[in-house]
């Protein structure tokens, strides 16, 4: 099993190149409107109400925000509810709903799969990198085998560290050892894409798994 916790020592470059997958969106479905809606129906009776609670409850997910203190592991699910319910003055008991219901929405993409398959195939280093909470990493790894498959991986929450951070991508780099040629980083935030490129990867906004694919044959990687 890929320990995200483990030291972060260099690995020897093996003279392949690296692909570098993100999770959540990409492999995983995440789709929060959906999940807002099948989670709590009350509160996201339609497509504008739900996409007001998605905004409410996740902030963007930006690096301030309460989820990204979950993300990296400074609060739990219980703390989480918590603190999301005394910002927004939702019900604490309807945030539990929410983080409960992300682990089993977080099915395999089965097409991006296929992709990673293809990669892997080709011989490069296939690792991944992941803004996710220890929870969701534990439950991920538990239920998918082919996470197994990657040569490596990080999850923030047994980092402490999340995207689009520079020590996070410094810490992949050493820990991935990426000491020749530039990786390619798959991402479907362009705030991390554009962390990625500043920190000298090669990087590819994902949208679905088709046109990552058009792009990696246009770039030369398949």
């Amino acid at each position: 099993m890929i320990e995200g916790s483990r030291s972060p020592v260099a690995t020897a470059s093996t003279g392949r190149r690296t692909v570098i997958f993100d999770f959540g969106a990409v492999l995983f479905r995440w789709q929060p409107v959906q999940l807002m809606q099948q989670a709590l129906p009350e509160l996201a009776a339609d497509e504008d109400a739900a996409r007001q609670l998605m905004a409410q409850v996740f902030q963007s997910f930006t690096p301030d925000s309460d989820w990204a203190r979950f993300d990296l592991g400074l609060d739990d699910e219980h703390s989480l509810a918590r603190r999301i319910a005394v910002r927004t003055g939702l019900p604490e008991a309807a945030m539990r709903r929410i983080i409960e219901a992300v682990p089993g929405h977080l099915e395999p993409q089965h097409d991006t799969v296929a992709l990673f398959r293809e990669l892997k195939a080709r011989g490069y280093r296939m690792v991944f990198l992941s803004n996710m909470p220890r929870p969701y990493a534990d439950h991920l790894e538990r239920l998918n085998p082919f996470v197994g498959e990657f040569d490596d991986g990080i999850f923030s929450g047994r980092v402490g560290l999340v995207k689009p951070w520079p020590a996070m991508f410094e810490l992949a780099s050493l820990r991935f050892g990426l000491n020749g040629a530039p990786p390619m980083f798959i991402d479907d935030h362009a705030g991390n894409i554009e962390a990625a490129r500043r920190h000298g990867w090669e990087g590819l906004r994902f949208e679905k798994a088709s046109q990552a694919e058009t792009a990696l044959r246009e770039q030369g990687w398949l």
